[in-house]
């Protein structure tokens, strides 16, 4: 099972943290700060597993991470994973994220933290593998794109409805209306 996935850069700045097991807040950036220093002093052509850290389970667990550019991609797992599974995971994640933001960088996972972590919702749940195949997670996102848009034009329709009552120009409020053959008598109202 996946107990966390953390993104960093090269610096050690988290761009995304996901536990999917309770560490309180100082425990998780001290878990942070640990994974960064055992990842970033290996070098690049060493194995990219290795025991968890002292803080998030000792040898029970296992670090599996890939470097990108200016970024670690870390998974932090039980013993029961498959290391080499993992690594694909890793890269059908980077790949999909590579697709989402046609050519991505750690910009779009600051400035879009929400469609990354929608990405990785698609990917892993609860520490569990959802979906691996990379069209599939894609067409979810984009489907999820398509909603969220069409949601904003329903979103603003009473905001419209109410300007457009606003600027209506009646020269004085109606006393009576009439519709075919209904009558109806508009009470008295105060003026605004």
């Amino acid at each position: 099972m996946i107990k966390a996935i953390l993104i960093f850069n090269n610096h050690g700045k988290p761009r995304l943290i996901r536990f999917y097991q309770y560490f309180a807040e100082d425990m998780q950036q001290q878990i942070i700060r640990e994974t960064f220093h055992l990842v970033s002093k290996r070098d690049d052509n060493v194995c990219n597993f290795l025991e968890g850290g002292s803080l998030i389970g000792g040898s029970d667990y296992k670090l599996i991470y890939r470097h990108y550019a200016t970024l670690y991609f870390v998974f932090c797992v039980d013993s029961s994973e498959s290391e080499l599974g993992i690594l694909d995971l890793i890269q059908v994640f980077v790949e999909t994220l590579d697709k989402c933001f046609e050519n991505v960088c750690e910009l779009d996972l600051i400035f879009h933290m929400d469609k990354v972590h929608n990405i990785l919702q698609e990917v892993v749940m609860g520490g569990m593998v959802l979906e691996t195949n990379m069209n599939e997670i894609v067409a979810q996102v984009e489907f999820q794109n398509r909603t969220e848009k069409s949601e904003v034009r329903f979103s603003a329709a009473p905001a419209r409805a109410v300007s457009a009552v606003k600027n209506m120009n009646l020269p004085e409020i109606p006393r009576n209306i009439n519709i075919g053959d209904i009558n109806i008598k508009v009470p008295s109202l105060s003026p605004f």
